[in-house]
């Protein structure tokens, strides 16, 4: 159904956060890339090249014998998943009548033909042509691939797959942590205003490539100010933080603090209100010690901003939590 609130969850699959399609058994008419993109699918008509008609999106060959064909996608983010988007946009006497998709967590990095242990994420489902299809996942588990089957063959535009981060503790360095990072398990949890763009943009992997690719809000016309809360990846103290306006040049904030809050409630200065330039990465040390679970950026008065780091070390409750939430979500564990 459209509207699931799972859909403003994080695209764990988008070639913008890591994402990528390591395999597909065949691509005769459109390219597998195309399923992870980050934008919306597009369409122009009478574009053919070698191969017919140009769709953006992933195509399969008529198939002439029994069979099915599929899509192996590595999680950019992986992560626990809520739901699944299969957008089978402008696909419209070509689209597969059927989907399903299945998941499996792997550590390390294999090779696509070394991934086993698939399991049912969507059952075969019905597809209609040039429409989003959204399916809700009930599984807690955490993922690190997916594999999408078409039945028989056709074309998909995009695959959406909506859910938590979860990093593997293993991979983490609990002295030098971005404790705001979407890949570490930091998440939005409020915002004044999003009219141009995402906040979930500020804390996601690496760097903006366009201003589209950050948070920006409407324009002010009272004397308050924006702002976004976010809870951290867990408890840590930070010690730099980084406030990223590349891109945002005559809408850049003025000025912008940042506030932590602690296990009790209470909130501290993290950064005092500091005036910022436009396109700067602006780089601050931290000198407050204390422990804090969650983080307020207010810009003032608006404005955009590309990316938000909290550079910090994890407290061993921190550390804790973070190692805990990765057993309860890790298959067999």
């Amino acid at each position: 159904m459209t509207g699931t609130p799972w859909t403003m969850l994080p695209d764990l699959a988008c070639r913008a956060v890591g994402g990528g399609v390591v395999w597909a058994n065949d691509e005769s008419f459109a390219e597998r890339e195309n399923l992870v993109e980050r934008a919306e699918p597009g369409y122009r008509p009478h574009t053919f090249g070698h191969k017919g008609q140009v769709y953006d999106g992933w195509e399969t060959r008529r198939r002439r014998e029994p069979g099915v064909d599929h899509a192996v996608v590595r999680l950019g983010l992986p992560g626990v998943v809520r739901g699944v988007v299969v957008d089978t946009a402008f696909f419209t006497g070509n689209y597969p009548p059927f989907a399903s998709v299945e998941a499996t967590a792997v550590r390390g990095h294999p090779a696509p033909d070394e991934l086993t242990g698939w399991e049912t994420l969507v059952p075969r489902s019905p597809l209609g042509g040039d429409r989003k299809h959204h399916f809700d996942v009930a599984d807690g588990r955490r993922w690190t691939h997916v594999r999408l089957t078409i039945h028989p063959d056709g074309g998909v535009a995009r695959l959406r797959v909506h859910g938590e981060p979860v990093v593997d503790p293993e991979l983490v360095l609990p002295e030098a942590l971005d404790l705001a990072a979407l890949e570490n398990g930091a998440s939005v949890t409020g915002c004044s205003d999003m009219f141009y763009g995402s906040p979930a943009n500020l804390i996601a992997p690496g760097q903006a490539r366009v201003m589209g690719e950050g948070w920006e809000t409407a324009r002010r016309r009272d004397d308050g100010n924006d702002w976004v809360e976010i809870a951290l990846a867990a408890a840590g103290v930070v010690r730099l933080a980084e406030l990223d306006t590349t891109h945002f040049k005559g809408n850049a904030p003025g000025w912008a603090s940042v506030r932590g809050r602690r296990g009790d409630g209470g909130w501290v200065d993290l950064l005092p209100l500091t005036r910022l330039q436009p396109d700067t990465r602006h780089r601050f040390r931290v000198e407050r010690g204390e422990e804090v679970t969650h983080a307020r950026l207010d810009i003032h008065p608006d404005g955009g901003m590309a990316r938000l780091r909290l550079i910090g070390a994890l407290t061993p409750a921190g550390l804790h939590g973070l190692t805990q939430r990765y057993q309860a979500v890790t298959r067999g564990s």
